[in-house]
């Protein structure tokens, strides 16, 4: 399906019924990677997952940037009015979801978090220098936006007032430190290490994510 919501055409699917949840999905990827969590959650959530602006089969416009991947979020929730939905979002995904719940305090009802990072200094060397290369031989947006964002300050992360899930994998490219001080200056923040797993690997198509964060739901 598509809806137009702050100026870009965004693509999303909706499965099952019951409380809501929106699934966001990490840079370059799309809400496929989220098959396995969408088949065991449909059976008793509402799953709206969505592809990012520039990203799977929403519009490639020229802006991207996560404060507008944010209020894009915003838009959709209030024009479908998806009353307090749970939002989970992986590595971008979880960035966009720390600034609905600054930008939005009541807006969501539960927000959980995987591999966000609160500005780009805290990922590994070895992903940062990645990252640069890759840039600086594409000019891909998606990654350009690594290189420079987000900026989201400790001082914000105190005006989210949901209780918010922080997990990270123990092998993740964010720091473990950094994923506990994301945790740390949230009022609900519950902090969560998947043991053995590294960024994505208990994500993406996984089935492990679904019983991860079940408890939490």
């Amino acid at each position: 399906m598509n809806i137009r919501v702050n100026n870009v055409n965004l693509n999303y699917e909706e499965y099952g019924s019951g409380k809501p949840i929106i699934l966001l999905h990490g840079n370059s990827e799309s809400l496929d990677i989220f098959d396995k969590l969408i088949k065991n959650l449909q059976n008793n959530y509402k799953v709206y997952a969505i592809d990012s602006r520039c990203h799977g089969k929403s519009e490639k416009v020229k802006n991207i940037s996560y404060e507008l991947m944010a209020n894009d979020v915003i838009e959709f929730i209030k024009l479908l009015n998806i009353q307090k939905p749970i939002l989970y979002g992986f590595s971008d995904g979880g960035i966009i979801g720390l600034l609905i719940a600054i930008k939005e305090p009541e807006l969501l009802s539960k927000l959980i978090i995987s591999g966000a990072n609160l500005n780009p200094n805290v990922l590994s060397k070895t992903m940062l220098i990645f990252i640069k290369i890759t840039y600086f031989f594409t000019r891909n947006k998606l990654f350009k936006i690594m290189i420079h964002e987000p900026n989201i300050t400790k001082n914000q992360l105190t005006n989210i007032n949901i209780p918010t899930v922080v997990l990270a994998g123990e092998k993740d490219i964010v720091k473990y430190e950094h994923s506990k001080l994301i945790a740390d200056n949230i009022k609900n923040g519950v902090l969560e290490i998947i043991p053995n797993e590294n960024h994505g690997s208990y994500i993406i198509h996984s089935e492990k994510l679904y019983e991860i964060i079940k408890k939490y739901l």
